[in-house]
């Protein structure tokens, strides 16, 4: 009478044991999935990320109200964490392709260092805001004569930002982000703005 009973309990024992099991593993595989891996120490929920649109350069002055094309194609390659769920980290680099006045061209590309932080409008979007530093490389070229400084320039400036981001599977979404960039030209310093559309891809 004692066997069936002591037989039923190493059962039902050995049943909870695997039914915790179980459960502790689905969580921890929840719990990645939700946290996942990064590049950048400290952080979790790694993306990487590359977007193209169109920049445009704030360069116009007295003497360059013609002949004067300030917009060309941009894009950027990025990667980033978060520390919070909220908040985070992200690099990148970016390239502003190039302005045309008087005859000349100016350049610019740069790395950029920004604080990130989003906010949930659903299971699939989210909206975020950044701001930052980047330090950029110019170059412009043109006649002198027409009143525009020419030559090399680097240095950092103020970096902001905000988009919305449609994550469209676990792994993948796509990102519309605004971007302002404070950079140093050879006749001072000046923004550029990048208006652009990507995709991201969380590992």
């Amino acid at each position: 009478m004692h066997a069936p009973s002591r037989s039923l309990r190493l059962l039902a024992c050995a049943a909870a044991l695997a039914c915790g099991t179980l459960a502790a593993h689905a969580q921890t595989s929840r719990t990645n999935a939700d946290t996942g891996n990064s590049f950048i120490p400290a952080t979790q929920q790694g993306y990487i990320g590359l977007n193209a649109g169109q920049s445009k350069y704030d360069l116009r002055n007295g003497t360059s109200l013609f002949n004067f094309d300030d917009s060309d194609t941009g894009w950027k390659l990025y990667t980033g964490g978060f520390f919070h769920p909220n908040f985070g980290v992200e690099f990148g680099y970016l390239n502003f392709g190039k302005a045309s006045r008087l005859g000349g061209d100016t350049k610019a590309q740069g790395l950029n260092f920004s604080l990130v932080g989003r906010a949930p409008i659903g299971e699939q979007f989210d909206v975020f805001g950044k701001v930052g530093t980047t330090y950029g490389r110019t170059k412009t070229s043109g006649n002198p004569g027409f009143g525009v400084a020419t030559g090399d320039d680097n240095g950092f400036g103020l970096s902001y930002g905000a988009g919305v981001r449609w994550a469209f599977n676990p792994q993948w979404a796509a990102v519309l982000e605004w971007e302002r960039h404070r950079l140093h030209f050879a006749d001072g310093k000046s923004d550029v703005d990048m208006t652009t559309l990507g995709v991201q891809y969380r590992y």
